[in-house]
């Protein structure tokens, strides 16, 4: 396969990295990406392939487990626990267990709050010039989700903290050592902070059941068998951590997108526009996979212990599937993408993040009908992610 550069620290690509998925397309199914040395493919059929191959998964084989530095343990004590990095039975036996407490009754019950709250940050908004990110799009979902879990809606600031300080260790590493250590060094703090927080609170539920998602996780029973205090903790940093971010990016990625493309979002188009905008621009780009044993994906062998990086966003792109792929159609008819994953570790937050994104994107612009850009939007540099540092609007 051919071997392509491209820093995922390039300014040019942080901004827009979809010329050089393009370029990479051009290439054949797979083709190896330099600075991550390892396979990657943005074809469709092969992403999706590789999602629902179960010679294939998150976990690494055991000869291969990477050595974890002392300062790192622990960041991965806690992941040691999550399901998004587990294959079965493991993740089997943990996802099983949440899907009992988190279900579709639960999350549709909450539109209401989603509506009331959604008009609540919208009466907030400054009268000048302010950044929709600031004031909506990281607020809405931290604050769902904290109520979901049960845990109090005013730790949501210290929530936030420490889910992005989190989810650092999964962006591109700082080329200086000097500031990859620091943003490490902050991971451990918060994750630290997140564990302390979450078991005191798991042991005060434990001692007085309430109506959330805790309380359900401690009940929940399969075959016997209960999430452990850790597993527990390690769920609720998982849920809050993937049930926050992706949707953040994906308000501010999918109103920009919106207003330079001069669309809207209605009661009418909720469900097409959303599926485009998850489409479109997604906020996570890449997931990685290893081979378990020798798998052939079209005409390409991996054998085990190799990786393989999936470029969800090139994969929504890719023509084979959808026709004028790099233009924003809100009305598309829908057809599966991968934002969400697929197979064994599709999202669990899905439903909740659509709900999330249908309810307030229609509110805010039914009551912003002339809501515009005051200046262009920018990037973050935290790729595999994707998304904005800021949205200013008025």
């Amino acid at each position: 396969m051919k071997t392509l550069h491209q820093s995922p620290l390039d300014p040019a690509f942080v901004q827009n990295p979809y010329p050089f998925y393009e370029t990479a397309r051009a290439q054949g199914t797979f083709f190896h990406w330099a600075e991550y040395n390892m396979a990657c493919t943005g074809n469709a059929a092969a992403v999706n392939a590789i999602f629902r191959d179960r010679r294939m998964g998150r976990e690494a084989p055991a000869e291969l487990a990477p050595k974890i530095p002392d300062h790192l343990k622990p960041f991965y004590a806690v992941e040691a626990h999550s399901m998004l990095e587990l294959e079965p039975p493991r993740h089997a036996r943990l996802r099983g267990l949440v899907l009992r407490a988190f279900t579709s009754r639960r999350i549709a019950a909450l539109l209401p709050e989603i509506e009331t709250l959604t008009h609540q940050l919208i009466d907030g908004f400054p009268a000048g010039p302010f950044d929709l990110l600031a004031h909506f799009g990281q607020k809405l979902p931290v604050i769902i989700i904290a109520r979901l879990l049960g845990v109090p809606e005013d730790m949501s600031g210290d929530l936030l903290k420490w889910s992005n300080a989190m989810v650092g260790m999964y962006m591109a590493a700082p080329a200086d050592p000097i500031a990859r250590r620091a943003r490490e060094d902050r991971a451990i703090a918060a994750t630290e902070a997140f564990v302390a927080f979450m078991r005191q609170y798991v042991e005060a539920r434990r001692q007085d059941p309430r109506d959330d998602l805790i309380t359900s996780l401690i009940a929940a029973e399969e075959a016997g068998e209960k999430l452990t205090t850790d597993e527990l903790i390690t769920t609720c940093i998982l849920l809050l951590n993937a049930g926050h971010e992706a949707t953040v990016h994906t308000i501010g990625n999918g109103v920009k997108t919106l207003l330079e493309t001069d669309h809207t979002v209605t009661p009418e188009n909720a469900n097409t526009c959303v599926e485009e905008i998850l489409r479109f621009d997604p906020a996570l780009h890449m997931f990685t996979r290893w081979a378990y044993e020798d798998v052939e994906v079209m005409g390409h062998t991996f054998h085990r212990g190799d990786q393989v990086a999936l470029l969800l966003a090139a994969a929504n792109r890719d023509p084979a599937t959808w026709e004028n792929p790099d233009q924003f159609q809100p009305n598309r008819p829908p057809k599966p993408h991968v934002s969400f994953g697929a197979g064994l570790h599709f999202c669990v937050g899905a439903p909740l993040a659509r709900l999330e994104l249908q309810a307030a994107l229609t509110i805010l612009f039914q009551r912003l009908p002339k809501l515009r850009l005051t200046e262009a939007p920018v990037y973050g540099d935290v790729y595999h992610f994707h998304g904005l540092t800021k949205l200013m609007v008025q």
